[in-house]
């Protein structure tokens, strides 16, 4: 089983990537694989309606997004997939609406691959935004025919500057009951439990 987390914050190290080490680690526990995604800050282009996806039909954005198909290879192979993203101007970063509308519009061009995958969104937020940025996250993973496991709390925790989250005691419970459900999510499906 292997889980796949996508960083949609330029800043690698940041709060965003703080709070998806913290879904990992009971994930990690169960000793399901895991793997953290680098997408935010590298050079990746927003989805153009070229349509070459949809006529090729195999899975990948044809307009030199190399990042975003490598990441798509790696969400074919992943059982659940998770994406973060910081909220700016209340609503996702722009690299993780350009990677949704990418890979989303890619995925479903060779099928629905994510159908009955895991899907959970995870926000990393300064002060408002974060629900709306969650809901934008969620809206992709149920367009897919995904499923969405729940947590303690909405998968969100507030800081602004690298490592404030970890000062934010609920959102990281939340983050961690999330794993839990994850991983628990996953079991079942396998038949494992």
């Amino acid at each position: 089983m292997n889980v796949l987390a996508v960083n949609c914050s330029p800043r690698k190290d940041g709060n965003t990537y703080i709070l998806l080490n913290e879904v990992l680690k009971p994930i990690q526990e169960k000793g399901i694989n895991t793997e953290i995604f680098q997408i935010g800050g590298k050079k990746i282009r927003g989805c153009i309606a070229c349509m070459k996806c949809r006529k090729e039909g195999d899975g990948r954005c044809h307009q030199k997004n190399d990042v975003i198909n490598e990441c798509i290879a790696r969400m074919e192979l992943a059982d659940a997939i998770i994406i973060g993203s910081p909220v700016y101007f209340a609503d996702l970063s722009g690299d993780a609406k350009a990677f949704i509308d990418v890979s989303g519009y890619a995925l479903r061009g060779k099928g629905n691959l994510l159908r009955r995958k895991i899907g959970a969104g995870v926000i990393a937020v300064r002060r408002a935004g974060a629900i709306h940025a969650f809901d934008s996250i969620n809206h992709f993973f149920l367009i897919n025919e995904m499923i969405i496991p729940g947590s303690s709390y909405w998968n969100i925790a507030i800081g602004r500057e690298k490592g404030e989250v970890l000062k934010d005691e609920e959102g990281i419970k939340t983050m961690r009951v999330l794993g839990e459900n994850i991983a628990w999510l996953m079991e079942k499906l396998s038949g494992k439990t």
